[in-house]
Protein backbone atom coordinates (compact mmCIF):
# COMPACT_ATOMS: atom_id res chain seq x y z
CA UNK A 1 0.00 0.00 0.00
CA UNK A 2 1.60 3.33 -0.89
CA UNK A 3 1.90 6.15 1.59
CA UNK A 4 1.93 9.62 1.14
CA UNK A 5 4.52 12.06 2.94
CA UNK A 6 2.25 13.49 5.60
CA UNK A 7 1.04 9.65 6.10
CA UNK A 8 4.77 8.36 6.39
CA UNK A 9 5.24 11.76 8.76
CA UNK A 10 2.43 10.42 11.04
CA UNK A 11 3.31 6.67 11.51
CA UNK A 12 6.87 8.16 12.39
CA UNK A 13 5.16 10.26 15.37
CA UNK A 14 2.61 7.61 16.38
CA UNK A 15 5.55 4.61 16.70
CA UNK A 16 7.73 6.84 18.82
CA UNK A 17 4.24 7.90 20.87
CA UNK A 18 3.61 4.11 21.24
CA UNK A 19 7.15 3.23 22.25
CA UNK A 20 7.02 6.25 25.02
CA UNK A 21 3.72 5.16 26.47
CA UNK A 22 4.68 1.28 26.64
CA UNK A 23 8.50 1.75 28.15
CA UNK A 24 6.46 3.14 31.30
CA UNK A 25 5.67 -0.70 32.24
CA UNK A 26 9.91 -0.74 32.19
CA UNK A 27 11.06 -1.59 36.07
CA UNK A 28 14.50 -1.61 36.68
CA UNK A 29 14.98 -4.78 38.67
CA UNK A 30 12.18 -6.50 36.43
CA UNK A 31 11.31 -5.47 32.82
CA UNK A 32 9.47 -9.08 31.83
CA UNK A 33 6.23 -7.66 31.49
CA UNK A 34 7.62 -4.56 28.89
CA UNK A 35 9.48 -7.33 27.27
CA UNK A 36 6.23 -9.34 26.58
CA UNK A 37 4.50 -5.82 24.94
CA UNK A 38 7.36 -4.87 23.37
CA UNK A 39 7.44 -8.31 21.08
CA UNK A 40 3.60 -8.23 20.77
CA UNK A 41 4.31 -5.12 19.41
CA UNK A 42 6.71 -5.67 17.27
CA UNK A 43 9.89 -4.30 18.73
CA UNK A 44 11.78 -7.25 19.88
CA UNK A 45 11.95 -10.51 19.45
CA UNK A 46 12.55 -12.53 15.98
CA UNK A 47 11.51 -10.83 12.49
CA UNK A 48 10.85 -7.43 14.09
CA UNK A 49 9.87 -4.66 11.64
CA UNK A 50 6.96 -3.56 9.53
CA UNK A 51 5.52 -6.33 9.25
CA UNK A 52 5.50 -7.45 13.08
CA UNK A 53 4.46 -4.86 13.85
CA UNK A 54 0.84 -4.36 11.64
CA UNK A 55 -0.01 -1.81 9.68
CA UNK A 56 -0.76 0.90 12.68
CA UNK A 57 -3.95 1.94 10.45
CA UNK A 58 -6.20 2.56 13.24
CA UNK A 59 -4.04 5.30 14.93
CA UNK A 60 -3.39 6.74 11.00
CA UNK A 61 -6.89 7.37 10.62
CA UNK A 62 -7.18 9.06 13.67
CA UNK A 63 -4.52 11.63 12.61
CA UNK A 64 -5.48 12.10 8.97
CA UNK A 65 -8.89 12.50 10.12
CA UNK A 66 -7.90 15.28 12.34
CA UNK A 67 -5.70 16.74 10.05
CA UNK A 68 -8.67 16.47 7.12
CA UNK A 69 -10.52 19.05 9.20
CA UNK A 70 -8.07 21.46 9.19
CA UNK A 71 -7.15 21.10 12.83
CA UNK A 72 -3.16 20.07 13.73
CA UNK A 73 -3.26 16.32 13.53
CA UNK A 74 0.07 16.22 15.96
CA UNK A 75 -2.84 17.53 18.88
CA UNK A 76 -4.36 14.16 18.20
CA UNK A 77 -1.33 11.92 18.89
CA UNK A 78 -2.34 10.84 22.08
CA UNK A 79 -5.70 9.59 20.83
CA UNK A 80 -4.01 7.57 17.76
CA UNK A 81 -1.78 5.79 20.33
CA UNK A 82 -4.73 4.63 22.41
CA UNK A 83 -6.56 3.41 19.53
CA UNK A 84 -4.00 1.50 18.41
CA UNK A 85 -3.32 0.24 22.03
CA UNK A 86 -7.14 -0.82 22.65
CA UNK A 87 -6.56 -2.62 19.11
CA UNK A 88 -3.64 -4.94 20.25
CA UNK A 89 -5.59 -5.34 23.75
CA UNK A 90 -7.94 -7.18 21.92
CA UNK A 91 -6.32 -8.62 19.71
CA UNK A 92 -3.85 -10.69 22.75
CA UNK A 93 -6.90 -11.82 24.35
CA UNK A 94 -8.25 -12.94 21.03
CA UNK A 95 -5.67 -14.84 20.44
CA UNK A 96 -6.33 -16.61 23.53
CA UNK A 97 -10.07 -17.35 23.13
CA UNK A 98 -9.61 -18.61 19.47
CA UNK A 99 -6.37 -20.62 20.92
CA UNK A 100 -4.27 -19.04 17.87
CA UNK A 101 -0.55 -20.22 17.80
CA UNK A 102 0.48 -17.36 15.54
CA UNK A 103 -0.35 -13.54 15.13
CA UNK A 104 1.38 -11.52 12.15
CA UNK A 105 3.64 -14.39 11.36
CA UNK A 106 4.93 -14.69 14.83
CA UNK A 107 4.20 -17.22 17.92
CA UNK A 108 1.27 -15.47 19.87
CA UNK A 109 2.00 -14.05 23.95
CA UNK A 110 -0.14 -16.89 25.30
CA UNK A 111 1.91 -19.11 23.26
CA UNK A 112 5.25 -18.17 24.46
CA UNK A 113 4.41 -17.02 28.05
CA UNK A 114 1.61 -18.79 28.81
CA UNK A 115 -2.38 -17.60 28.69
CA UNK A 116 -1.88 -15.85 32.59
CA UNK A 117 0.99 -13.88 31.70
CA UNK A 118 -0.66 -13.05 28.14
CA UNK A 119 -4.20 -11.87 29.93
CA UNK A 120 -1.40 -9.90 32.19
CA UNK A 121 0.21 -8.02 28.93
CA UNK A 122 -3.91 -7.74 27.83
CA UNK A 123 -4.96 -5.51 31.11
CA UNK A 124 -1.41 -3.88 30.98
CA UNK A 125 -1.43 -2.21 27.40
CA UNK A 126 -5.84 -1.68 28.14
CA UNK A 127 -4.49 0.48 31.22
CA UNK A 128 -1.63 1.98 28.57
CA UNK A 129 -4.46 2.93 26.42
CA UNK A 130 -6.48 5.26 29.18
CA UNK A 131 -3.22 6.85 30.29
CA UNK A 132 -2.40 7.62 26.60
CA UNK A 133 -5.57 9.00 26.15
CA UNK A 134 -5.41 11.68 29.32
CA UNK A 135 -2.45 13.19 27.58
CA UNK A 136 -5.25 15.21 25.87
CA UNK A 137 -5.55 17.60 27.86
CA UNK A 138 -2.41 18.85 27.05
CA UNK A 139 -2.82 18.88 23.94
CA UNK A 140 -6.54 20.29 23.47
CA UNK A 141 -8.14 20.65 26.88
CA UNK A 142 -10.41 18.75 29.61
CA UNK A 143 -13.76 19.17 27.87
CA UNK A 144 -12.33 17.43 24.74
CA UNK A 145 -10.60 14.99 26.88
CA UNK A 146 -13.78 13.56 28.49
CA UNK A 147 -15.24 13.24 25.25
CA UNK A 148 -12.83 11.61 24.09
CA UNK A 149 -12.68 8.70 26.78
CA UNK A 150 -16.59 8.38 26.29
CA UNK A 151 -16.28 7.76 22.69
CA UNK A 152 -13.07 5.01 23.01
CA UNK A 153 -15.29 3.58 25.87
CA UNK A 154 -18.07 2.87 24.23
CA UNK A 155 -15.98 1.29 21.69
CA UNK A 156 -15.14 -0.67 23.80
CA UNK A 157 -17.91 -2.10 25.55
CA UNK A 158 -19.17 -2.29 21.48
CA UNK A 159 -15.79 -4.09 20.43
CA UNK A 160 -16.53 -6.24 23.60
CA UNK A 161 -20.05 -7.07 22.51
CA UNK A 162 -18.69 -8.41 18.98
CA UNK A 163 -15.99 -11.08 20.40
CA UNK A 164 -19.05 -12.22 23.05
CA UNK A 165 -21.18 -12.52 20.09
CA UNK A 166 -18.51 -13.94 17.85
CA UNK A 167 -17.72 -16.81 20.37
CA UNK A 168 -21.22 -17.82 21.41
CA UNK A 169 -22.07 -17.83 17.41
CA UNK A 170 -19.26 -20.36 17.25
CA UNK A 171 -21.43 -22.44 19.87
CA UNK A 172 -24.57 -22.21 18.06
CA UNK A 173 -26.08 -24.25 15.44
CA UNK A 174 -28.11 -21.51 13.95
CA UNK A 175 -26.86 -17.82 13.05
CA UNK A 176 -28.67 -15.13 10.31
CA UNK A 177 -27.61 -12.78 8.63
CA UNK A 178 -28.56 -10.37 11.16
CA UNK A 179 -26.68 -11.99 13.60
CA UNK A 180 -23.60 -11.27 11.57
CA UNK A 181 -24.38 -7.35 10.73
CA UNK A 182 -24.57 -7.57 15.28
CA UNK A 183 -21.37 -9.17 15.16
CA UNK A 184 -18.94 -7.70 12.78
CA UNK A 185 -20.50 -3.67 14.05
CA UNK A 186 -18.87 -4.76 17.36
CA UNK A 187 -15.78 -6.32 16.29
CA UNK A 188 -14.94 -3.93 13.48
CA UNK A 189 -16.88 -1.16 13.01
CA UNK A 190 -17.03 0.19 15.87
CA UNK A 191 -13.56 0.94 17.33
CA UNK A 192 -13.37 2.35 13.27
CA UNK A 193 -15.95 5.21 13.38
CA UNK A 194 -14.03 5.99 17.04
CA UNK A 195 -10.65 6.48 14.91
CA UNK A 196 -12.44 9.16 12.90
CA UNK A 197 -15.19 10.26 15.37
CA UNK A 198 -11.72 11.05 17.71
CA UNK A 199 -10.05 12.61 14.99
CA UNK A 200 -12.75 14.72 13.79
CA UNK A 201 -13.24 15.97 17.80
CA UNK A 202 -9.94 16.93 18.62
CA UNK A 203 -10.05 18.72 15.39
CA UNK A 204 -12.21 21.04 17.10
CA UNK A 205 -15.47 20.42 13.78
CA UNK A 206 -18.75 21.31 13.92
CA UNK A 207 -21.06 18.31 15.01
CA UNK A 208 -22.69 17.82 11.71
CA UNK A 209 -18.76 16.93 10.53
CA UNK A 210 -17.88 14.86 13.12
CA UNK A 211 -21.30 12.80 12.50
CA UNK A 212 -19.98 12.64 8.85
CA UNK A 213 -16.64 11.41 10.07
CA UNK A 214 -18.38 8.81 12.40
CA UNK A 215 -20.69 7.37 9.44
CA UNK A 216 -17.57 6.95 7.53
CA UNK A 217 -15.54 5.47 9.83
CA UNK A 218 -18.48 3.24 10.92
CA UNK A 219 -19.01 1.75 7.40
CA UNK A 220 -15.56 1.58 6.33
CA UNK A 221 -15.31 -0.76 9.13
CA UNK A 222 -17.95 -2.71 8.00
CA UNK A 223 -17.17 -2.67 4.34
CA UNK A 224 -13.32 -3.97 5.45
CA UNK A 225 -15.07 -6.84 7.09
CA UNK A 226 -17.36 -7.87 4.19
CA UNK A 227 -14.35 -7.29 1.74
CA UNK A 228 -12.44 -9.84 4.18
CA UNK A 229 -14.84 -12.04 4.04
CA UNK A 230 -14.80 -12.40 0.33
CA UNK A 231 -10.95 -12.56 0.35
CA UNK A 232 -11.08 -15.26 2.47
CA UNK A 233 -12.58 -17.61 -0.08
CA UNK A 234 -11.85 -15.95 -3.31
CA UNK A 235 -8.69 -14.35 -2.51
CA UNK A 236 -5.50 -14.91 -4.50
CA UNK A 237 -3.45 -17.00 -1.38
CA UNK A 238 -0.21 -15.47 -2.80
CA UNK A 239 -1.26 -12.13 -1.98
CA UNK A 240 -3.17 -12.12 0.80
CA UNK A 241 -0.84 -14.65 2.73
CA UNK A 242 -3.68 -16.56 3.78
CA UNK A 243 -4.91 -20.22 2.68
CA UNK A 244 -8.47 -19.51 1.23
CA UNK A 245 -9.13 -22.93 2.26
CA UNK A 246 -8.80 -22.03 5.68
CA UNK A 247 -12.22 -19.97 6.61
CA UNK A 248 -13.88 -22.83 5.43
CA UNK A 249 -12.47 -25.75 6.78
CA UNK A 250 -12.52 -24.01 10.03
CA UNK A 251 -16.26 -23.69 10.08
CA UNK A 252 -16.20 -19.61 10.20
CA UNK A 253 -19.36 -18.50 9.72
CA UNK A 254 -18.45 -15.30 7.13
CA UNK A 255 -21.20 -13.57 5.15
CA UNK A 256 -20.67 -15.85 1.89
CA UNK A 257 -21.30 -19.09 4.28
CA UNK A 258 -24.05 -17.90 6.32
CA UNK A 259 -26.19 -16.18 2.54
CA UNK A 260 -25.39 -19.97 1.19
CA UNK A 261 -26.87 -21.34 4.75
CA UNK A 262 -30.16 -18.98 4.64
CA UNK A 263 -31.20 -20.48 1.10
CA UNK A 264 -30.47 -24.14 2.50
CA UNK A 265 -29.43 -25.34 -0.78
CA UNK A 266 -26.88 -28.22 -1.16
CA UNK A 267 -23.99 -25.95 0.52
CA UNK A 268 -26.03 -25.90 3.45
CA UNK A 269 -26.95 -29.41 3.64
CA UNK A 270 -23.33 -30.50 3.05
CA UNK A 271 -22.02 -27.80 6.01
CA UNK A 272 -24.86 -29.25 8.30
CA UNK A 273 -23.04 -32.80 7.95
CA UNK A 274 -19.72 -31.59 10.16
CA UNK A 275 -16.38 -31.21 9.29
CA UNK A 276 -14.92 -30.07 5.21
CA UNK A 277 -11.94 -31.76 4.47
CA UNK A 278 -9.00 -30.20 2.10
CA UNK A 279 -10.55 -31.71 -1.27
CA UNK A 280 -14.08 -30.73 -0.98
CA UNK A 281 -13.52 -26.97 -1.42
CA UNK A 282 -12.98 -26.96 -4.83
CA UNK A 283 -16.44 -28.22 -5.48
CA UNK A 284 -18.33 -26.06 -2.17
CA UNK A 285 -16.64 -22.99 -3.55
CA UNK A 286 -18.12 -23.55 -7.33
CA UNK A 287 -21.45 -24.42 -5.37
CA UNK A 288 -21.48 -20.86 -3.30
CA UNK A 289 -20.79 -18.99 -6.44
CA UNK A 290 -24.06 -21.14 -8.16
CA UNK A 291 -25.95 -20.43 -5.16
CA UNK A 292 -25.12 -16.45 -5.42
CA UNK A 293 -23.00 -16.21 -2.24
CA UNK A 294 -19.90 -14.85 -4.21
CA UNK A 295 -22.40 -12.34 -6.11
CA UNK A 296 -24.37 -11.32 -3.23
CA UNK A 297 -20.87 -10.68 -0.90
CA UNK A 298 -19.56 -8.66 -3.44
CA UNK A 299 -22.77 -6.41 -4.00
CA UNK A 300 -23.09 -5.71 0.18
CA UNK A 301 -19.25 -4.85 -0.15
CA UNK A 302 -20.33 -2.23 -3.06
CA UNK A 303 -23.32 -0.88 -1.24
CA UNK A 304 -20.99 -0.29 1.93
CA UNK A 305 -18.25 1.36 0.40
CA UNK A 306 -20.52 3.98 -1.45
CA UNK A 307 -21.77 5.02 2.07
CA UNK A 308 -18.77 5.10 3.28
CA UNK A 309 -17.59 7.46 0.45
CA UNK A 310 -20.33 9.36 0.67
CA UNK A 311 -20.25 10.05 4.37
CA UNK A 312 -16.21 11.01 3.74
CA UNK A 313 -17.48 13.65 1.45
CA UNK A 314 -20.35 14.86 3.74
CA UNK A 315 -17.34 15.25 5.38
CA UNK A 316 -15.73 18.07 3.62
CA UNK A 317 -12.07 17.19 4.01
CA UNK A 318 -9.51 19.24 3.29
CA UNK A 319 -5.80 19.68 2.17
CA UNK A 320 -3.12 17.29 1.98
CA UNK A 321 -4.37 14.95 5.09
CA UNK A 322 -7.80 14.85 3.16
CA UNK A 323 -6.54 13.61 0.47
CA UNK A 324 -4.34 11.20 1.75
CA UNK A 325 -7.06 9.81 3.64
CA UNK A 326 -8.86 9.79 0.58
CA UNK A 327 -6.76 7.33 -0.93
CA UNK A 328 -6.03 5.33 2.17
CA UNK A 329 -9.84 4.85 2.35
CA UNK A 330 -9.48 3.68 -1.70
CA UNK A 331 -7.11 1.27 -0.89
CA UNK A 332 -8.57 -0.29 2.11
CA UNK A 333 -11.77 -0.68 0.18
CA UNK A 334 -10.46 -1.99 -2.74
CA UNK A 335 -7.12 -4.03 -1.27
CA UNK A 336 -6.23 -7.91 -2.17
CA UNK A 337 -4.85 -8.18 1.21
Amino acid sequence: MPIQPIAETMLTAIENELLEIVTRTREPDHDGLYRMLAYHMGWEGEDIGPNARGKRIRPLLVLLTTGATGGEWKRALPAAVAVELIHNFSLIHDDIQDNSPLRRGRPTIWKLWGSAQAINAGDAIYSLAQLALLRLEGTSNAEITIQASQILQNACQKLTQGQYLDIAYELQRGMNLESYWSMIEGKTAALLAACTELGALVGFTEAHIQKAYHSFGYHLGLAFQVRDDLLGIWGDSLITGKSTQSDLISGKKTLPVLYALSKNGPFAKRWEQGAITPDEIPALVTQLEVEGARAFTQERATEITRKALKALQAAEVKGEAGEALTNLTEELLTRQV
